[in-house]
Formats: structure tokens, sequence, C-alpha cells
């Protein structure tokens, strides 16, 4: 049944389906039983994974990108992941880059982006979050005045959600990376009380030397100050709050190695490896291969295997990695499980698979 709605999706500019389907997707509240029924069609059966603290009801998860404000939550979470991450955000709304800038690549099961995190802002998605019960704020009075407190109600109730959500940040395009610290503590600070986990996104290829943030001295800089900012806000919150570092596949091996080695001297809890890439691997078929951007789907496969498999190596098991990037079957999820991934994240698998992929891989597992 999906690949005949497939075949009107793809008939559609890229980002305009997109559009439509998380439209879609949001809407289903509007149906009277409408999740309740998704949710009996794509129930997948139990896998219960332990990271980072939290108990994941399976291992696949929803790699950001897909859901960047947060608006679909409730038809995606009726499909069967294990986790949702949602963003990347940016502290202030923008644009992103100019249209068009996605593009198929149907022949090679493929997508290349250069989105360049566009973003209703943070504000915009705090109060999506806490519409469907996904925050825990402290009572006002032990509340430390916070840029959205204006439209916070006086006292918070626990958070009704079960969902495990990660919140993917960014720094803004117009902010210098001189300075993109002060973005990334202010989402750290926002998003706190309704993420299960944050992932610090260093490593989009589409907005102007945000990679250059993987070099050691500026991450460790980085690593640091989020490090401190997260130990006020768990004895603020009461709740831990994991921090996991999301990499470039077009590291070096030594560029990796450096990029690790800050990653656990800061405490970090984990990493998610990989993001898209800028490279295009020989063989590549489809008429859109020359569009600058990160390329995802299944040309993306040996390099993010490649990088897991060096990352693996290198923690030794100190803390989980989340691996993403090129998973388009069964068989890719399992194996990455099997090279010692403790969670694996789909995203241009959904898009050429349908809503029961997650389903199907966790069924094979």
């Amino acid at each position: 049944m999906y690949k005949s709605i497939r075949s009107l999706l793809f008939a559609l500019d890229p980002e305009r389906a997109h559009v439509l389907t998380l439209d879609a997707l949001y809407n289903t509240r509007y149906i009277f039983g409408a999740n309740w029924l998704l949710k009996q069609i794509f129930k997948s059966p139990p896998k219960p994974v332990e990271a980072f603290g939290l108990t994941f009801p399976n291992p696949i998860g929803l790699a950001a990108g897909y859901d960047k404000n947060a608006y679909a939550l409730r038809g995606l979470s009726a499909l069967g992941f294990g986790h949702i991450e949602v963003g990347t955000v940016t502290p202030l709304a923008q644009f992103g880059n100019p249209k068009p800038r996605v593009f198929r690549l149907p022949k090679d099961e493929a997508l290349i982006n250069r989105l360049g995190f566009p973003s209703q802002g943070a504000a915009k998605m705090v109060k999506n979050l806490d519409k469907i019960g996904h925050c825990k704020y402290p009572t006002r009075k032990s509340q430390r005045v916070i840029n959205l407190r204006r439209f916070l109600p006086e006292h918070r109730s626990k958070r009704k959600s079960k969902m495990i959500l990660g919140v993917n940040i960014g720094k803004n395009k117009s902010t210098p990376n001189k300075e993109a610290v002060l973005d990334y503590l202010s989402l750290l600070e926002l998003f706190a009380p309704c993420a299960d986990y944050l992932a610090i996104n260093i490593s989009s290829p589409n907005t102007e030397g945000l990679r250059d943030l993987q070099a050691p001295a500026l991450l460790e800089d980085l690593l640091t100050q989020l490090n401190y900012q997260r130990k006020f806000e768990q004895k603020r919150l009461r709740k831990k709050i994991p921090l996991l570092v999301k990499l470039s596949p077009d590291l070096s091996d030594a560029e990796l190695d450096d990029a690790l080695e800050v990653i656990l001297a800061t405490n970090m809890d984990g990493v998610i490896a990989t993001n898209t890439t800028v490279s295009r691997p020989a063989g590549l078929q489809s008429a859109r291969l020359t569009e600058s951007g990160g390329l995802s789907g299944s040309p993306l496969r040996v390099r993010s295997e490649a990088a897991l498999r060096q990352i693996i190596k290198r923690i030794d098991g100190k803390i989980p990695v989340i691996s993403s990037g090129g998973i388009m079957s069964p068989e890719d999820a399992k194996r990455r499980l099997d090279m010692g991934a403790t969670l694996v994240q789909i995203y241009t698998g959904l898009i050429y698979e349908g809503p029961g992929f997650v389903k199907k891989i966790v069924q094979s597992l």
C-alpha cells in the first residue's frame, strides 16, 4: 500500500511532500481514535534497551531532522519508535537556506539536503512540547528566570507523556563560532525540563563553519561549559540530563579520535554517529547527484559503518553509541547493533520504506 502512496508523494517537491506528511500525522489528533488505530497497526514488539539511565521500548529511533519543530509528535509516536529526536532547533527562528534545498535520488535510495537548520525557534518548540505534556518545570518559587517564563503556568504538574524524547540543538546561522557556546547553553537551559536527552549538533554540513566546532580546542571549550551548565540544571530539576554529541562521517581517523578523546574527557554521555556526508561515492546514478548538501540513505552506509567501527573500538564501552546513517533495511539495523551500537536511528529509510519500517525492523531483531 505504501508503494502507491510513495509514488504520489514522490511526484511532489520533496520538501512539500514532507510538510504534507507531517500535517497528516499532526491532524490525527482531530480524528477520533486515529492515534489509537495507528498504534495498533504499527505496534512493535517490546525489545527494551537500557541506556543513559533510560529504558527505551525498543532500539529503533527517529533521527533528528524529520520533525524539526516537535510539530507532529503524537502521530509519530504511534509508529512504534523506541525514541524520537526532534530538531535541530535554534535559539531564534530562522528560515534556513534558500529553496529548493531537498532532492531525491531514487535510483540510489538517497536524499541530498541543504536545509541549513530551518527552525521556528526554541520558544515555539517548548510550547509544542508543553502542549503534549512533555515538560516538567519546577515551581515558580524555585525557578530561575528564563526567557520563556512569561507564558509558563505558575506551577507545573508531573510530565504526562511517556515518549522518550531527544532534542537536537544547534546554533543560529548568524551566530559566529566564537559565540556559539551561548546559543547551546541557552538551549540546554530551555529544553532541560522537556528532553530525556539533548543531542549537540556540531556536524551538519549545511551551516557554514559549524563543523569547525568539532576541532579539539573549540569542542573542548563548548562541551566543558555545557557539562557545567548540565550539572546546574540537574540539581535544579532533580533529573538526569544526558548529553550526546552528533559527529560527522567526513572526519578523518585522526580527527575522529581527537573528537572522541574530548567527548570522553568532558563527561559526555554518548555519541550519535553519523550526520550526513558531503562526499559523493562512486556509482551514484540519479540526476541530482551534483547538488550540494548532505547526502543520506544507502550511499552513506559504508561511511557510517566505518565511523561506528572506529568509535566502538576507541570508546571501549565507556559510553553508548547511537548509529544513524544509511539504515535502509532490517539487516542494516541488525548489523549496526551487532557491531556494538546501543540504539539506531532512521530517517531516509522511513521515507523510502514507509511507516511500517519501524515495526518491520523490530520484528526482525
